[in-house]
């Protein structure tokens, strides 16, 4: 019943996201993103050349195999640290290069370098969502806001999900910790599922719009 209940949840979440359509492939500058790196901190210049090798590498993979290889990547090189911590802000969005320089972050930082960084490769962005969820954690009582990213293979198609949390890419149906709230994409368009938010949508959409626009800066997507 768990893992039925689940699957619906997620099958809402992507009609309520099908707008978001779109299959654009993406590249970076190398230059620019050095550059960018340069001064963004010797954490980023020194993850950079990995970072590159795993964007090259991932133009001539499969899907699940890039999946896999952006969520251990990320998973492995940024430490879970809330925002007040590593930005003295409660709730900042940084670029995949300022997480790496870094090299701590939270939930969102995690999904928004997996999935800037999966467009670089050439993934189809129809693809992707960026997934605002509650999940209940073993040592918390009531769940908790947070973030995923979910990959569709086709439209129709159960998501499976990379997290942070977990090192193993799954199914959906087999997260039955994580309920999804809202859904967005590169398009900019914010998509809702439920009645519970987690904060304002549109403040959070203008946050998303400039994160963007400072990753596009740094040279992932041309």
């Amino acid at each position: 019943m768990q893992r039925t209940l689940a699957r619906a949840a997620w099958a809402w979440a992507l009609l309520l996201a099908s707008v978001l359509a779109g299959t654009t492939s993406w590249a970076w500058n190398t230059s620019q993103m050095r550059a960018a790196a340069q001064s963004a901190g010797p954490g980023a210049l020194a993850a950079l050349g990995p970072l590159q090798n795993l964007l090259i590498e991932g133009q001539s993979q499969d899907d699940a195999s890039r999946l896999l290889a952006v969520n251990q990547f990320f998973n492995l090189r940024i430490e879970f640290r809330p925002d007040i911590e590593v930005w003295g802000q409660e709730d900042y969005w940084a670029t995949p290069l300022q997480s790496l320089a870094a090299g701590r972050g939270d939930c969102e930082d995690y999904v928004i370098a997996k999935y800037t960084s999966l467009l670089a490769m050439g993934m189809q962005r129809n693809r992707l969502r960026l997934v605002y969820v509650r999940a209940r954690l073993a040592d918390q009582q009531q769940p908790v806001a947070h973030m995923v990213l979910a990959y569709y293979a086709t439209p129709s198609a159960e998501p499976v999900i990379l997290d942070n949390l977990r090192a193993d890419v799954l199914p959906a149906s087999e997260r039955g910790d994580l309920t999804p709230v809202f859904s967005f994409n590169s398009e900019g368009l914010w998509q809702g599922v439920g009645s519970a938010t987690a904060g304002d949508p549109m403040a959070r959409l203008s946050r998303w719009r400039e994160t963007w626009r400072r990753i596009q800066l740094e040279g992932f997507l041309q």
